[in-house]
């Protein structure tokens, strides 16, 4: 990505413009691309499109782009995602394997990343899952994202870590769902509909609202920027939160789970 960066840089200074000029004519933050061009963010290939028109490269950010290793095109969740995430003014989840690293208690991500196949080791777990914990700042912060979450039920009925473990997170998650920037959904079991059978997914709005959105499976991990496909997501997560309970229901369902405990 710095590579890129660096030519993204050339082909503003050689059209004449400032970052800030650059910024203006893209209706962008200035700091999305100081981001792009120092690599700390990824050149999307919508975003790298725009840039050759405004900056008459013919082409060459998009080739670019579309030649970046893959482990460039699609950074990895440690450190991309972060960044995202952690710039948000919203994000969306759809959960149906584990709960949102935002939602989860130290015991239960500490739990999560022990059934990885291989194994990390010991010091590499409590790093990851202390890492995760920190991430849950933005939800205390002065102007936290808005954040939703759908959240499927089988995902509250299995006792990762065992059962104190489960009893701790339910837990958690009511105190989370009283928070004000916070909306929680869970899609019942018994749901004749169910929009989000290829899996979970996130969606971001970045700070100068750009819309993408995140997966991840088995085979790694996957950004899309597309307007076609992000309409696709984005439809799939409005249908979501109509067949999930409403927000007092979903409360309703935590309080029948606690007092099973």
């Amino acid at each position: 990505m710095k590579m890129l960066g660096a030519q993204v840089q050339a082909a503003r200074k050689a059209a004449g413009h400032t970052q800030q000029q650059l910024a203006n004519l893209l209706n962008v933050d200035v700091e999305t691309i100081a981001s792009i061009e120092q690599g700390r963010r990824p050149l999307m290939p919508d975003f790298a499109s725009r840039m050759d028109d405004f900056l008459g490269c013919m082409g060459m950010l998009s080739a670019g782009v579309a030649k970046l290793p893959d482990i460039d095109q699609y950074p990895m969740y440690a450190e991309q995602y972060m960044v995202h995430e952690r710039e948000a003014v919203a994000l969306s989840f759809y959960a149906n394997q584990a709960l949102p690293g935002l939602l989860q208690t130290s015991e239960y991500a500490y739990a999560v990343l022990r059934q990885r196949v291989p194994a990390y080791d010991k010091d590499e777990i409590e790093v990851k899952a202390a890492g995760r914990i920190e991430r849950q700042q933005i939800l205390h912060r002065k102007s936290p994202p808005t954040l939703s979450f759908v959240i499927w039920e089988p995902v509250l009925r299995i006792a990762v870590g065992g059962r104190e473990v489960r009893r701790q997170q339910l837990h958690h998650l009511r105190e989370c769902a009283e928070l004000p920037d916070v909306t929680l959904q869970f899609l019942p079991l018994d749901s004749p509909s169910h929009a989000g059978l290829d899996g979970p997914f996130v969606l971001v709005e970045t700070p100068d609202h750009q819309h993408l959105a995140y997966t991840e499976g088995q085979r790694g991990s996957q950004w899309v920027s597309d307007p076609d496909e992000m309409s696709i997501m984005a439809r799939k997560y409005a249908m979501l939160r109509t067949q999930a309970l409403t927000t007092h229901l979903s409360l309703g369902l935590l309080d029948r789970l606690l007092g099973d405990q």
